[in-house]
């Protein structure tokens, strides 16, 4: 019988949890969003974060821009924000307008302020073993929410399908920080059903609708889904969730899986910039 982990219930959890430190502790902990343009999904996500910030008693001040802010513009304010001592996180939403550089953008935040966690110090650290300031977030969801399934990691072969330097390039590392052996597959990679279908763990950031079909996936693997592909017939993931669910011992659903854990870790990482001073 395949287990759903329910991503939406393990988030509450983890707000609870802050919501209790945030008031034993006397944590005052405030959060800058910037929002360049008018994305409809980035909206969204802004605020579902905001949204999540009130509940647990966590400050925000979104910062909403124009699609034609310059890049200068951009990076003074940014660059304010790293000054401010009364703003302990800052997250700029992604996809920035296409005239933007959004690494360079992303390198002027002050890496102890980046609650995503992809700040290049922060990845860096995480490569080289070390303890970044802050982990990034969907990649910290994840981990959470493959060891709610109290799968022996050690030893293990994992696939992750996708290469983001938000969820597959990290992931892959925090996997490999548990002796787990594991193969990166994306756009390029010839027969990927090859490598999928021998993954114990199956990690699908691809951005494709239902891409992973029963097929490619190995009876018993966890599989989680990081998709969030919206069609006229509703919101789907990666993954082919009623053909697959009933080959996996484990599978996350969309919406519902990943989603919430993203935000709740952005949450926890707020919390610990936060406590940084």
């Amino acid at each position: 019988m395949t287990n759903i982990i329910d991503g939406k219930a393990m988030a509450r959890a983890i707000r609870a949890s802050l919501m209790d430190e945030i008031r034993e502790k006397h944590i005052k902990a405030t959060l800058a969003v910037v929002l360049v343009g008018e994305d409809p999904g980035s909206k969204i996500y802004v605020n579902s974060k905001e949204k999540a910030a009130k509940e647990i008693g966590i400050g925000s001040i979104i910062h909403r821009l124009p699609n034609d802010t310059s890049q200068d513009e951009l990076s003074k304010l940014i660059e304010k924000l790293n000054a401010d001592s009364g703003i302990d996180g800052i997250l700029v939403q992604l996809p920035l307008p296409k005239h933007l550089d959004e690494s360079q953008i992303l390198e002027i935040i002050s890496p102890k302020k980046d609650v995503d966690g992809i700040h290049q110090v922060n990845m860096g650290r995480l490569i080289l073993g070390m303890e970044p300031y802050h982990y990034p977030c969907t990649a910290a969801g994840i981990m959470e929410l493959i060891r709610s399934t109290k799968t022996v990691l050690k030893g293990k072969n994992a696939v992750v399908i996708g290469r983001s330097n938000i969820v597959g390039k990290p992931i892959a590392q925090l996997l490999l920080r548990e002796h787990v052996t594991v193969t990166m597959c994306h756009s390029r990679t010839q027969n990927i059903e090859f490598f999928s279908k021998n993954a114990d763990i199956l990690v699908v950031a691809i951005g494709k609708d239902r891409f992973v079909g029963d097929e490619m996936v190995k009876k018993g693997a966890v599989v989680i889904d990081v998709g969030m592909n919206r069609t006229d017939k509703g919101l789907f993931g990666d993954v082919d969730f009623e053909k697959v669910k009933n080959k996996a011992s484990f599978i996350t659903p969309v919406p519902g899986g990943v989603g919430p854990m993203t935000i709740a870790m952005l949450m926890q990482n707020c919390v610990r910039a936060a406590t940084m001073k």
